[in-house]
């Protein structure tokens, strides 16, 4: 793995913030929805998401945890991120990526009935930054 690219596309995702996640639906069909890493980047190649328990995505990911990252930026900075999904249930390891501002979807915290944190191990991983274009394999 190239390291100093991998360093250059945590910094963008940083800055990113947002991205739209998919997921394999029952039928086979892809479903989007917008995501924040809450710009919890420090990348070894894993992206961190709170969510419920009850939500659709955790469904699709029980039943087959392949996702896309998408993250953009109307400057001219693109990245697809090609992973595996795992459901964290501890409240240990969600305390390690908490942030005060996801108060704004948790009230409560750690504490919100249903909360969860999504790991996605990414296995693939390409970008347009500008003019440079390239493809990083993660194991």
């Amino acid at each position: 793995m190239a390291r100093k690219e991998l360093a250059a596309i945590s910094k963008k995702m940083k800055e990113l913030d947002f991205c739209m996640m998919t997921t394999v639906g029952s039928r086979g069909q892809l479903t989007s929805r917008p995501m924040s890493n809450n710009k919890d980047v420090e990348y070894d190649g894993d992206s961190w998401f709170f969510t419920y328990e009850g939500s659709k995505k955790i469904k699709h990911i029980e039943a087959a945890p392949q996702v896309e990252l998408a993250f953009s930026d109307p400057k001219g900075a693109w990245i697809s991120v090609s992973g595996r999904a795992k459901i964290i249930r501890s409240k240990t390891k969600m305390q390690e990526h908490w942030i005060d501002d996801l108060k704004q979807w948790f009230k409560d915290g750690l504490d919100t009935p249903g909360i969860v944190l999504l790991q996605v191990q990414a296995k693939n991983i390409r970008y347009w930054l500008g003019e440079e274009e390239g493809e990083v394999k993660v194991s």
